[in-house]
């Protein structure tokens, strides 16, 4: 009997188990280089405000890479995130601020106008067959102007929210224990992390982002709707972007129209850089964290060093192209 793709997206899944782990491994190795190298150098990057600084600045390109790593898996690319989690920023502030509406309208109004945006180019990447790149690269350009139309380039301050702050730079947990200040954007983006592992590992939702990754052909075949769970998985995506487009403006205590590009490219890098695979079928929430942290932990510590701003993309980029060819030779030895 020949087993459903379902099956032989799990038996891949399993079969290059020891290549992820490895993979994640590796990753984490660089992390605690990286924390280690920097710790010698500078006694200030061990200083728990930096600490702070570090996981604050992680919370919000870990959640983008959390959506961007179910896409990517999927054999797709977004490369809106940035662009469309300012757009549910501005949702949020022209709900929440420009209507007068409470805080419980628009925060869930912004993850519903991610999602809808998410349903939208998966719409026309899974019925009208448009490469994911053409698609999503044209939405990136389209929410960035559609972002400066709607707020006439200007950023929408939540000043008349003051509970706006705990989503992010308040701390629910130094009430409990007062030593453990840590923001709340923080704990969200551990919660994100953790929901999103579930969904990928333990949901059909998730064995259908495998097995589109691993053979797209097979699953349509077999009877599947491919073209409805590829729509769902960039709704979600989209939705995991609101969160983040949630967590930035909190922290800014504003909606900046103008801020969301150059995001998505570091959502990215974070997502290969933890193992993700960019042909699809492999990776995983927990290498994409740690692939997030490895980018703030390298920026933040050649700003402790005093170090051009643009030696930062220069490290960036090389660790990138040294993960995906890490990636390319794992892969052939798997």
């Amino acid at each position: 009997m020949t087993a459903t793709p379902i099956a032989q997206a799990e038996d891949q899944k399993s079969g290059v188990f020891s290549v992820a782990a490895l993979q994640k491994l590796v990753a984490f190795a660089v992390l605690v280089l990286l924390i280690a190298f920097f710790s010698i150098a500078s006694p200030v990057f061990l200083s728990w405000n930096n600490a702070i600084n570090i996981m604050t600045a992680t919370s919000v390109n870990a959640v983008l890479g959390i959506a961007c790593t179910l896409v990517i898996i999927s054999a797709g690319i977004d490369l809106s995130v940035g662009t469309l989690m300012t757009f549910c920023a501005i949702i949020a502030g022209t709900l929440s601020i420009n209507m007068g509406l409470p805080l419980w309208i628009g925060i869930p109004g912004a993850l519903l106008g991610g999602a809808a945006v998410g349903a939208f180019s998966g719409s026309l990447i899974a019925y009208l067959k448009i490469p994911p790149f053409i698609v999503t690269l044209g939405f990136m350009r389209a929410l960035y102007g559609l972002n400066l139309v709607v707020t006439n380039a200007k950023p929408i301050y939540f000043d008349d929210q003051p509970n706006y702050t705990l989503l992010s730079p308040d701390s629910t947990l130094s009430k409990i224990i007062p030593s453990l200040a840590i923001p709340n954007a923080v704990i969200i983006m551990l919660i994100v992390a953790v929901l999103a592992a579930i969904v990928l590992n333990r949901t059909i939702l998730g064995r259908f982002v495998f097995a589109l990754g691993s053979n797209e052909e097979a699953v349509r075949l077999s009877g599947v709707n491919v073209n409805l769970w590829k729509v769902g998985i960039y709704a979600l995506s989209g939705m995991i972007c609101g969160i983040a487009g949630l967590l930035l403006s909190s922290r800014l205590g504003s909606a900046q129209p103008a801020i969301g590009m150059g995001y998505e490219l570091d959502a990215i890098a974070a997502t290969v850089i933890g193992g993700t695979s960019l042909a699809g079928g492999r990776g995983t929430i927990l290498g994409t964290v740690i692939g997030a942290f490895i980018i703030s932990v390298l920026s933040n510590g050649l700003t402790v060093l005093s170090v051009a701003d643009q030696w930062k993309f220069v490290a960036t980029g090389a660790i990138l192209v040294t993960a995906v060819y890490v990636d390319m030779r794992l892969k052939n030895r798997g």
